[in-house]
């Protein structure tokens, strides 16, 4: 589902992709409903490729995400009323190995904010369909070799 989620730089929100044109994107923004064209020269970066440093490996953003939703019970998180340090106390509730030299306080606003606008279009189920696809299928191959 996030591999159609896409932020733009320098345009503010998230959009969802609509279409693809010879040389530009068709994308739908989450929350207007307004359409547009993202360019070429425009940096244009899928939720789905999105990963936060931890410490020992990187965490996808729709993991990430998922935690941030079962920790809020799929509530808003008020960014704005937390300063820094509260910030990232939250954010290691959710993610407690976590790179704190590499994850900026900036970028955990942003992932929380993503989270809100997310919440905000309806947009609930951060795990990919094809992720979870594989995955049921290895635990099938798995339990189907276990009763060999």
């Amino acid at each position: 589902m996030l591999k159609r989620i896409l932020s733009i730089s320098g345009k503010p929100g998230l959009y969802r992709l609509v279409s693809q044109g010879k040389n530009m994107l068709i994308v739908e923004s989450l929350t207007n409903g307004k359409r547009m064209p993202a360019y070429a020269r425009d940096k244009v970066v899928s939720l789905g490729d999105i990963s936060i440093y931890t410490v020992e490996d990187d965490e996808p953003l729709s993991e990430v995400l998922e935690k941030v939703k079962q920790t809020n019970n799929g509530q808003p998180v008020d960014v704005k009323a937390m300063n820094d340090g509260a910030l990232r106390e939250y954010f290691k509730t959710i993610l407690p190995e976590y790179d704190e030299d590499r994850v900026y306080t900036t970028d955990i606003r942003k992932l929380l904010s993503w989270y809100n606008q997310l919440i905000a279009a309806d947009v609930t189920d951060f795990k990919d369909s094809e992720i979870a696809e594989d995955q049921a299928a290895e635990a099938a191959d798995e339990a189907e070799t276990e009763k060999k």
